[in-house]
């Protein structure tokens, strides 16, 4: 098939390596703050820095799959698509991913409050995750699934991450790493319907490269909120004046 502009379609099995290329080329797992980390380097305060700024993330997921929900039409998009919310929200008090991510800070020596108050979230990191939000609002709904397609590449670093805290940072309490034990289940389930989906909607050769562009510029926002880390943390050191005010 040759579309306008004489770009064919690519064929299913070149358009998912395409996508996978992204995570192998640019995933965060490769970015200098998270080598560290999973070097044993961190210090205690870079490592709390590391878990009470990604909760910030950690606390759109459900508004950003809320937004997905809502753009779609199909009911049976939404049915398989709402247990994501539920993944992190829970049905109850204490459950879901972002309770679990809140009894990590605890283990790490953090106050829940604190952390659910985002006090120690820096400015940039702010800036993604918001436009991350906004890039689900304001695209379409295909764009917005590919962009959550880092699921493809997340159980691999979620697997290191558990031998990678028990050698390292032993004084981290061990109740506080479920969350990436649940993780090892919940991302395969959710990336095989999403990496469907995006590859059957995609019928043109310009939906399959906004899908890829969707999914680099989520990694892209993964990547800022790590180089705001190691700014302000590693080197030169240099944290913003007035953010924790």
């Amino acid at each position: 098939m040759v579309e306008v502009g004489g770009q064919g379609r690519l064929s299913t099995d070149e358009f998912t390596r395409r996508l996978r290329a992204v995570g192998e080329e640019g995933y965060h797992d490769k970015h200098p703050f998270h080598v560290l980390m999973h070097e044993g380097k961190l210090t205690k305060g870079q490592l709390q820095a590391w878990v009470a700024n990604r909760f910030y993330y950690q606390a759109l997921i459900p508004k950003k799959d809320a937004t997905i929900l809502s753009k779609a039409d199909d009911h049976a998009f939404r049915r398989a698509w709402i247990h994501r919310i539920v993944d992190h929200d829970g049905t109850r008090e204490a459950e879901g991913g972002i309770h679990k991510w809140l009894v990590l800070a605890e283990a790490a020596g953090l106050q829940r409050a604190e952390v659910e108050s985002f006090r120690f979230v820096l400015p940039a990191v702010r800036f993604a995750v918001d436009g991350y939000l906004f890039f689900v609002q304001t695209h379409l709904l295909v764009e917005a699934v590919a962009s959550s397609l880092t699921e493809l590449f997340a159980p691999s670093i979620h697997a290191l991450r558990l031998p990678v805290f028990e050698q390292h940072y032993p004084w981290v309490d061990r109740k506080g790493l479920e969350y990436f034990r649940s993780r090892l289940i919940q991302a395969p389930r959710d990336v095989e319907f999403g990496l469907q989906y995006v590859l059957e909607q995609c019928t043109t050769r310009e939906l399959q490269e906004k899908a890829i562009l969707a999914l680099t510029t989520k990694c892209h926002i993964l990547w800022s909120l790590l180089d705001a880390l190691y700014f302000a943390y590693i080197s030169p050191g240099w944290p913003p004046p007035l953010w924790d005010k």
